[in-house]
């Protein structure tokens, strides 16, 4: 288990939810590969642009943690319209990360848990309780 990458994912997860893209740059390799259910893009520079256009944020509810910088987040997420604030929906969702050299090199958001840890060669084996993340 790579506790490193625990860290890393916590720091963008917490850029996103305060709509800090240039955090979330900062924390993640020139050719982050972000996967949502409309596809995939790629490059740090296209954070922004999709930050501002989800209106995402989510609280972590279980993490899950490889030895190869694997990381899973079950996630409670919410969607707000970022020009009116509307909500546009709540789920309980998963987002799939891989951290290389401190550096966030995929992000990937899947419907439900079993998909994520399925995609991240994970399982429940994996869960870091709270205590073993640190303050």
């Amino acid at each position: 288990m790579s506790l490193g990458s625990l860290a890393v994912v916590e720091e963008w997860l917490d850029a996103v939810n305060r709509g800090d893209a240039r955090r979330a740059e900062q924390l993640s390799a020139d050719e982050v590969e972000i996967v949502g259910p409309r596809g995939s893009m790629r490059g740090r520079q296209v954070l922004a642009a999709w930050m501002d256009r989800a209106g995402f944020s989510a609280e972590s509810l279980r993490w899950f943690c490889g030895g190869d910088g694997s990381v899973v987040v079950e996630q409670a997420a919410r969607w707000i319209d970022p020009a009116t604030g509307a909500d546009r929906g709540q789920a309980q969702v998963a987002s799939c990360f891989c951290v290389d050299g401190g550096d966030i090199i995929r992000y990937a958001r899947y419907e439900n848990l079993e998909l994520a840890l399925m995609a991240a060669g994970l399982d429940d084996g994996d869960e870091v309780m709270p205590e073993q993340r640190g303050p």
